[in-house]
């Protein structure tokens, strides 16, 4: 509990609560079975109480756009309750070990797990783009973006994988409560500042959000023979080489159609403007 209560800010803004992390840190300091003792039943059982799934979202209004008049043009910060961000937290580390043991993660996923970041991303690929080259094979890469990617989890088929995968039942059964009935209010001029309920999949700024959304599509990654695959949250990196550029699209767009086709029963949608296809040339090619 306290190596947990280390990691959150006594800056971060507190939610609809209003209860900042220092003052958990307080609570903790003073009676440090009191957090346990609220947290443990609760996990034992299965159950994320529905006061903690109430969420206040900042509309913030993205700058340089001509027009303000659709939603495109705002975004939104979630802010959520201090508690349930530190139960939250919790359940991830109950949850990253039996991912890892059971083999639920795709062995290349990074940026959405301790240790494993952006930086591993770019280091892994630009090594064995480089690789390839010197083999006098022709590289090309596809970069794929999932479209609301946490949005897309759900409530009812993700607990459904993990338990086919051997989860155990008390964390499927937290993780389809927390998925479930979430409420939100909005701040901006004129807002009525009531909760209303919203579908959200997993709630921006979650800290189990991430670890959810790479087991929600750990299916989509086909093992490609001659070429690699990595995923860094919600974007998947396609690189396959061959003699030519013309055998490289074709496989690209095998893979592809191979992705797409699971990732339509997940819900997920690939963002057609963020897709990039490079082929990568040597000085010889040039």
């Amino acid at each position: 509990m306290s190596s947990t209560l280390g990691k959150s800010s006594n800056t971060s803004a507190p939610g609809p609560s209003g209860i900042r992390y220092s003052v958990w840190k307080q609570v903790h300091k003073a009676n440090q079975c009191l957090l346990p003792s609220l947290f443990t039943p609760l996990l034992t059982h299965g159950y994320h109480p529905q006061a903690m799934q109430k969420a206040t979202g900042i509309v913030l209004d993205k700058p340089g756009k001509a027009d303000y008049r659709t939603p495109a043009s705002f975004r939104i910060i979630v802010l959520l309750k201090t508690v349930s961000i530190i139960l939250e937290r919790l359940s991830a580390l109950r949850l990253v070990s039996p991912a890892h043991s059971l083999g639920l993660l795709f062995p290349n996923q990074c940026g959405s797990l301790a240790g494993l970041g952006c930086f591993d991303t770019v280091a892994t690929l630009t090594h064995e783009v480089r690789l390839l080259q010197a083999a006098s094979f022709k590289v090309s890469t596809l970069f794929l973006d999932v479209k609301g990617g946490f949005d897309n989890v759900c409530a009812n088929k993700l607990p459904s994988i993990l338990t086919k995968w051997g989860v155990t039942a008390y964390l499927v059964a937290w993780i389809k409560s927390f998925l479930s009935k979430h409420h939100c209010r909005l701040i901006f001029q004129g807002a009525p500042k009531v909760f209303c309920p919203v579908a959200v999949g997993t709630p921006q700024g979650s800290p189990i959000s991430p670890l959810l959304f790479v087991l929600d599509i750990a299916s989509l990654h086909p093992t490609i023979p001659q070429g690699l695959m990595i995923s860094c949250v919600h974007n998947l990196t396609i690189m396959v080489s061959s003699d030519s550029v013309c055998s490289n699209i074709g496989a690209l767009q095998h893979l592809s159609n191979i992705i797409q086709r699971p990732g339509a029963d997940l819900g997920v949608v690939f963002s057609v403007p963020k897709t990039e296809l490079i082929h990568r040339r040597t000085l010889k090619d040039r």
